[in-house]
This record gives C-alpha cells, structure tokens and sequence, in this order.
C-alpha cells in the first residue's frame, strides 16, 4: 500500500497529519517560552527546593550563558527526557499493538503529541546549540540558518539585559509574535498589579551581587599583582 494510502488509513488527510505536527511544535516553542519567562521573571534562588534547582540556573545562565555549552549531554537533556520518553514509549507501543481502526480515531492528536513531545525533549539541546558558536555539525548549522530550530543571532536578543524578550527557545517562531502584541509584558502588568511582586527583582538583585563580587575578586587580584611586582623592584634595586 502506498505511503498515502497508509496517511488515508489511519488519519485522513495528509494535511491535518502535516498541520498537526506543526502544532505541536507551536505549542513547544510555546510553553518553553512560558517555562522560560516564568523562571526567569519570578520568585527567588532562596525558594526551598526550586530555588536552587531550578531559578538558579536561569539566574547563573544571564552572567554566562556560554556554561551551557560544557554540560554534557545528560545534564543538558536529562530532566526533559526523563519526563517525555515514558510517554514517547507509551504512543511507540500503541503504534506497534492497537489496531487500525482504534489508532484512525486519534492519530491526527497522537501526531500532535509525538512533535510536541520531541521537540520539547530536545529544547534543552536547541538552546545549547544556540550557544555554541564553533564545532556544530553542518546539518544543525544549517537547520539554525533556516530556523528550523533555534538560531544564534535570534536568541542573543534575549541576552541583552534586562532579559525581558524572546523567551521561546525551541525554535524562536513565536518571539516576534508574541512580542507584537505585547504578551509578555502585558502578562507581567496583571501579575504584579494583581500581586505587587516586580517582575525580574530577584534576577536583578542577584546578578548584581554576583558581578558585585566578580568585581571585588578583580580588584584582590590586581592589587596583589602590584603588590607582588612592586616586591620584585625593590628586590631589583636592593640587589
């Protein structure tokens, strides 16, 4: 049977099995931008639990973004895989067991789900290549070209401080949507009038305590270097 016969079979229409893929990676690049703005806008690296495993990151991620090149593919992708290959086995299985007729009546949905599965798995994976700027195989350079996955140039918008734009780090194709109609910042005026709570406070606060400190260990560092050239010439002139 031909491939089209089989797309007939089981879903109907080539189109809404295409359309359908593509939404589910919408929907991906959505809620990695929604993740992404949620970390990055509120609450505190002191929250117990969270704080550190999960703010502090994005914290760190704004004053050196280039770490997350140095971790491996594990620490880069574990936690999503860990979430999504259990369901990603379960739709395999279902593909492989359940009948025709059973798998006719949801496969436009189990479509949807498979690319937004995936492609949420491999965000972590995007948004590391996005960073990397020397060795990437030819085929992701070119895939970040055609923007199909998240491109270099398009994410460093999101590095220029204050860190409040393209938060979506799949592929990047809803940032300059949702940035003309003002979603982030609309969402972020309802919550803090709702709630008082500042939008990036602590991400500000603490970067600054960190670049403060950064600072304070530059200048320990270059007032022993003088100490220590300064102990050479004397030690030149007394010889």
């Amino acid at each position: 049977q031909s491939t089209w016969g089989n797309f007939k079979v089981l879903g109907g229409s080539l189109s809404i099995f295409v359309f359908s893929g593509f939404l589910g990676i919408l929907t991906a690049d959505f809620l990695s931008g929604m993740v992404h703005w949620s970390c990055d806008t509120w609450g505190t690296v002191d929250i117990p639990i969270i704080g550190a495993g999960l703010l502090r990151p994005f914290r760190e991620h704004h004053i050196d973004p280039t770490a997350i090149t140095r971790h491996d593919f594990i620490e880069t992708n574990g936690d999503n895989f860990a979430v999504l290959v259990p369901s990603l086995a379960y739709m395999a299985w279902r593909f492989f067991n359940e009948e025709k007729d059973t798998l006719r009546k949801d496969f436009n949905w189990c479509m949807y789900c498979y690319m937004l599965y995936v492609f949420i798995s491999l965000t972590n994976q995007f948004h590391k290549f996005s960073h990397t700027y020397f060795g990437l195989p030819r085929f992701i350079t070119l895939l970040q070209d055609l923007h199909m996955i998240l491109p270099k140039k398009h994410h460093r918008i999101h590095h220029v401080a204050p860190h409040e734009t393209y938060f979506c780090i799949t592929t990047g194709w809803l940032n300059a949507p949702l940035e003309m109609i003002r979603f982030w910042p609309t969402l972020e005026y309802s919550i803090q009038y709702l709630t008082g709570a500042k939008p990036r406070d602590d991400d500000f606060m603490w970067a600054t305590k960190r670049c403060a400190s950064a600072e304070v260990v530059a200048s320990t560092n270059s007032s022993n270097s003088i100490k220590n050239v300064a102990a050479v010439t004397a030690n030149l002139h007394h010889n």
